[in-house]
């Protein structure tokens, strides 16, 4: 597996992990002070985009590291929960990484 593919997912996991916190901010701002209602849309709008972004990615990461779809449903949904995104990725990028960097270590002992 290519090592991009692992890049895309995490830098997306934590963009979106870090805009869903700061709309959990905004939407405390909006309901509780009456406040930041114009900017709770931007960023609500903003945060829809990257999050469909990273489900994407996260699929394209989770067919190509061959995960059974209750694994991949578990890592699209951790985008949806304020701060679950920050610890599945790691747990991701510890069981994808061997992937990555074992695949060209085997491509050049068999030559």
């Amino acid at each position: 597996m290519k090592k991009s593919v692992l890049t895309r997912y995490r830098v997306m996991a934590f963009a979106t992990a870090v805009m869903l916190l700061v709309l959990c901010t905004c939407m405390v701002f909006k309901y509780g002070f009456d406040q930041g209602a114009g900017l709770t849309l931007v960023v609500s709008q903003v945060h829809g985009v990257l999050f469909m972004i990273y489900l994407v990615f996260a699929f394209d990461l989770s067919s190509k590291a061959k995960w059974p779809f209750g694994k991949m449903l578990w890592v699209m949904l951790s985008g949806t929960v304020p701060l679950a995104a920050f610890f599945v990725e790691r747990q991701v990028r510890a069981e994808v990484e061997p992937l990555v960097v074992g695949a060209p270590a085997a491509a050049s002992a068999g030559v």
